[in-house]
């Protein structure tokens, strides 16, 4: 009977010549003595050796390798040499292949549990208090961390006992020349709510916490360094993740959030950089939830640079649906709003990508609920709506496109029309 595990590979005679296998069989036997006992320097430079090659054997998916990893052992032995290494110059090179390594192999909630059950947390977070000046080192302790949170409430709960939200905002305001990647991606991770097995997760009680301790202000004066820093994108994200009511969106913007974004959308345009275009209006839009915050975008002439943004990535429809979808948001409830977003030209936006992406569900999605908030409460603009045509566009994307379908009627309905169930 088949048992669906993989346990060594074509031209193996047996599981001894895997190299995982091999590979952690050599790390046991260093795991049997102290690191900081009788090891030579050399002996470090195997062991540091044997990480980089136990991350690269692990690293695809394809392999399978990782499962023959974690299967035989490999996260707990990890976590126990790691538990071995006391902050020192000489140890210092061990960690940084050593949590590599941890952060491929965790990657579902078997290796996240392993994980948690051999107090990894409680390792990773002193070793990264304990080394707090070396980069390096903090980006792959952060990619544990990430790695770990991912997907399991108890680990996101368990890292926050252990006060990692201080320890992200000491690093935050040290390392402003430097960019620690996966610092951001931790952040996300411990405020993402993916653990489908909890009914409540806790993890917007952990996002207000993270804004009241100041880590919001942090990652936004980080995005004043503008689409020049490799940081902007990682730092808009994790902002997102934590703008998760009323009051923390209003207080980004009071520190210069909405001005640092309008302008990163401004140069995103003039460069080209599209990815730095889709990332800042997508937390534009997550700001733009806040009433006061529409009103200071519009102020700011938000909605023309949102326009002239489309206008330079007129082939990209990712780009367009995120400027629709801040401009349906900063509409909403609002004929001011609405009127201006009309002059700024969102009506002939949405009939010109209408035409353009047929079949770009999404963004004609997005184009229909902004043509629903420009008209609803402004019958000026549904006046100048149809004589565009656009009633024809919405009926095409209508027959044409199931996900499409509440949307348009929506939108048909809001434009006045008798017969939007048609």
């Amino acid at each position: 009977m088949a048992t669906g595990i993989i346990t060594c590979v074509p031209g193996e005679s047996s599981i001894k010549d895997n190299p995982v296998i091999a590979c952690l069989d050599r790390l046991k036997e260093f795991d049997s003595v102290s690191i900081d006992g009788p090891l030579r320097d050399e002996d470090f430079d195997e062991i540091s050796s044997l990480f980089n090659n136990l991350n690269e054997l692990c690293s695809s998916q394809e392999s399978g390798n990782a499962a023959i990893a974690i299967k035989h052992g490999a996260v707990d032995l990890t976590c126990s040499i790691c538990s071995k290494i006391k902050t020192s110059t000489r140890s210092n090179r061990v960690v940084v292949p050593c949590f590599k390594a941890l952060a491929v192999l965790i990657r579902d909630i078997q290796s996240t549990e392993k994980f948690r059950n051999c107090t990894g947390p409680n390792i990773v977070v002193d070793i990264l208090r304990g080394s707090s000046s070396d980069s390096d080192l903090l980006d792959a302790g952060f990619a544990v961390v990430s790695a770990a949170a991912t997907g399991n409430e108890v680990v996101k709960q368990l890292f926050m006992e252990l006060k990692i939200d201080e320890f992200i905002l000491q690093v935050l305001n040290r390392e402003s020349k430097t960019t620690i990647r996966a610092l951001y991606d931790a952040i996300c991770a411990l405020l993402t709510p993916d653990d489908y097995r909890v009914v409540a997760s806790q993890v917007y009680g952990y996002a207000r916490t993270f804004a009241k301790l100041g880590i919001a202000t942090a990652l936004t004066e980080a995005l004043q360094a503008g689409i020049g820093s490799d940081s902007l994108v990682s730092a808009s994200t994790a902002l997102k993740a934590i703008a998760v009511n009323d009051e923390i969106c209003k207080s980004i913007a009071e520190t210069g959030g909405i001005d640092t974004l309008l302008r990163c959308i401004d140069d995103s345009g003039e460069q080209g950089n599209k990815t730095a275009a889709k990332t800042c209006c997508s937390l534009l839009s997550k700001l733009a939830g806040s009433d006061s915050n529409k009103s200071t975008i519009v102020e700011k002439r938000g909605l023309d640079k949102l326009i002239t943004l489309a206008q330079r990535f007129s082939d990209d429809p990712l780009v367009i649906q995120e400027v629709m979808l801040i401009i349906s948001i900063i509409c909403l409830r609002s004929p001011d709003h609405a009127a201006k977003a009309i002059e700024a030209g969102a009506g002939d936006l949405a009939v010109q990508a209408m035409k353009r992406f047929p079949v770009a569900a999404q963004m004609q999605r997005n184009a229909c609920n902004m043509i629903r908030n420009i008209a609803v409460r402004n019958a000026e603009n549904r006046t100048i709506l149809l004589a565009n045509g656009i009633e024809k566009l919405i009926r095409t994307v209508k027959a044409n496109n199931e996900t499409c379908r509440a949307a348009a009627t929506d939108a048909l309905r809001d434009l006045g029309l008798d017969n939007y169930n048609n």
